[in-house]
C-alpha cells in the first residue's frame, strides 16, 4: 500500500523520466563514440534490437534508482543516521522522548489522557505507578529554579518550555521532554518556536547522558499541544531532523536518530519527498 501511493506521486514520475533520459542519452552517446572511432560497426549499432535494448535498460535503470525504499539517510560528516520509521515509539529499543507540558504533570485520567504518549508510557513502561514517575521527576526538577507558579488543578510550578527532565529505565534513558505550557483549564498550547527551543535542549541533554545511543522521537506538535495546523507531522520530521543535523555538526549526538509516526499519520506522509530532504542535509 505504501509502495503504490509513493508510485502516484510526481516526485517519483519526475525521478523516474529525469533517471530513465539520462540513462538512455548515456547509451545514446557511447554508442556515437563507438561509431566514430570504429565506423566499421556502425551497422551492429543499428537496427530494431538495439533501439529496444538501449529503451529497456533505459527504463530499468530508472525504476531501479527512483525506486521507493525505506526514508532513511547515513551521514559521513557527522556520522550518524537518521530514519523515519512507522510503528510504535515505546516498541523502539534505545532512548525515548516522551513530550509534556512545562508544569510536567502526570495525573491520570483528568488532566493527563491514558491515549496520549504519556499516558501510555505511565502505563506501558511505569507499569501505570505515577507515584514512582512523579518521585523521579521531583528529583530532578529539586535541582532547577521554576520560572513561575500558575493557579489550576495538578502541579502548579512552571518549569519553562525547554526543560528536559532524563529519567533513567535500566538500560535507556526516557527524556520528558517540555515543549508546551499549561492553561488554567488545564489545556495544553505550544507554538514553533517552543518546539525549535525544546529540541536544542533536548539534543544537549541526549549529548550529556545517553553515550551516543540511538534515540527515538514522536512527530512533536500534535496531540496534547494543539499544533497540528501550525507544524503538521510533514513539517514537523523536517524540523526535528534538521535541528538535529545542525547540533550534530557541533558535538556528538546519537548514532542514530529514529522519527517514530503512527501508521495513521504515516500513510498520509510525502514519503519521497522526506526521503529528498534527508538527502539534502548531507554537506555540500
Amino acid at each position: 500500500m505504501n509502495i503504490l501511493a509513493d508510485l502516484k506521486t510526481w516526485r517519483f514520475w519526475k525521478s523516474f523520466l529525469i533517471n530513465t533520459f539520462a540513462c538512455g542519452g548515456f547509451i545514446s552517446a557511447i554508442f556515437q563514440f563507438v561509431i566514430i572511432v570504429f565506423p566499421s560497426q556502425i551497422t551492429n549499432l543499428q537496427g530494431l534490437c538495439v533501439v529496444i535494448g538501449t529503451v529497456v535498460a533505459s527504463v530499468i535503470f530508472g525504476i531501479v534508482v527512483s525506486w521507493p525504499r525505506p526514508i532513511e539517510m547515513e551521514y559521513s560528516a557527522p556520522k550518524t543516521k537518521i530514519k523515519i520509521v512507522k510503528g510504535d515509539l515505546l516498541a523502539q529499543d534505545g532512548h525515548l522522548v516522551v513530550g509534556v507540558c512545562d508544569t510536567f504533570d502526570t495525573e491520570l485520567p483528568n488532566i493527563i489522557s491514558p491515549r496520549s504518549l504519556l499516558g501510555q508510557t505511565i502505563h506501558n513502561v511505569f507499569g501505570g505507578d505515577v507515584k514512582s514517575l512523579d518521585e523521579q521527576l521531583h528529583h530532578a526538577l529539586s535541582k532547577l529554579e521554576p520560572v513561575g507558579v500558575i493557579d489550576k488543578e495538578g502541579k502548579k510550578e512552571k518549569y519553562g518550555v525547554g526543560t528536559v527532565v532524563p529519567v533513567r529505565h535500566a538500560p535507556r534513558i526516557i527524556y520528558f521532554l517540555s515543549y508546551c505550557e499549561m492553561s488554567q483549564r488545564n489545556e495544553a498550547f505550544g507554538t514553533v518556536d517552543g518546539v525549535w527551543k525544546s529540541l536544542v535542549s533536548l539534543w544537549d541533554k541526549q549529548s550529556e547522558f545517553g553515550n551516543h545511543g540511538p534515540i527515538s522521537v514522536p512527530v512533536i506538535g500534535g496531540g496534547q499541544a494543539r499544533m497540528s495546523h501550525l507544524l503538521p507531522a510533514q513539517d514537523s520530521i523536517r524540523l526535528i531532523a534538521l535541528s538535529f543535523m545542525f547540533a550534530s555538526r557541533q558535538h556528538k549526538i546519537s548514532d542514530e536518530l529514529r522519527i517514530v509516526i503512527q501508521p495513521s499519520d504515516y500513510e498520509r506522509l510525502d514519503r519521497l519527498e522526506l526521503q529528498s530532504f534527508l538527502s539534502s542535509l548531507s554537506p555540500s
